[in-house]
């Protein structure tokens, strides 16, 4: 899984600088996105449909609706089965509800969470923001990188990436 990075540009002129320093430090093209409202990018890699809708939002949002479904139900069958004194039964749901609660735990302390919606009000002023895909051992490289090189640049934070799926 890889870390998606966001960056905030205030033109076009800026954001294609950004993206070929980025191609000369060793990031694929196919690895930089820019979305803009009202702008017609002429010279950035545009970024797919799934990417411009969100879709990992989405994911983690059903992901996370489905884990608090899960406990829910676990603990309802965890008191019905101690009203029934069904020992089994109660391991069993207690085994569930520990593993939504791991699995909830997990996903709030260890996956970065950065969505488009954070930027809807910069976008809607023009700005450009480019989405940049780097192994998880290369995000500080790379925000220092743009930081350093790009004070215009306003850096968005991070959130993940699956590559394979184009989101």
């Amino acid at each position: 899984m890889l870390r998606r990075l966001f960056f905030l540009f205030p033109d076009e002129k800026h954001a294609k600088l950004a993206v070929n320093q980025l191609i000369f430090k060793q990031i694929s093209e196919r690895n930089i996105h820019a979305i803009a409202h009202g702008v017609e990018l002429e010279s950035l890699p545009d970024a797919t449909e799934r990417q411009k809708k969100d879709t990992a939002f989405r994911i983690e949002r059903f992901l996370w609706n489905a884990n608090l479904l899960f406990f829910a139900l676990a603990l309802m069958a965890f008191f019905v089965s101690l009203i029934m004194a069904a020992f089994y039964w109660t391991l069993l749901a207690l085994f569930v509800m520990t593993a939504t609660f791991f699995a909830g735990e997990h996903f709030v302390v260890h996956v970065p969470d950065v969505h488009l919606t954070e930027f809807t009000d910069a976008l809607s002023h023009g700005e450009i923001l480019l989405m940049v895909d780097v192994p998880a051992g290369r995000v500080a490289e790379i925000e220092d990188f743009v930081h350093h090189r790009h004070p215009e640049a306003v850096v968005g934070g991070v959130s993940w990436s699956v590559d394979a799926f184009g989101i």
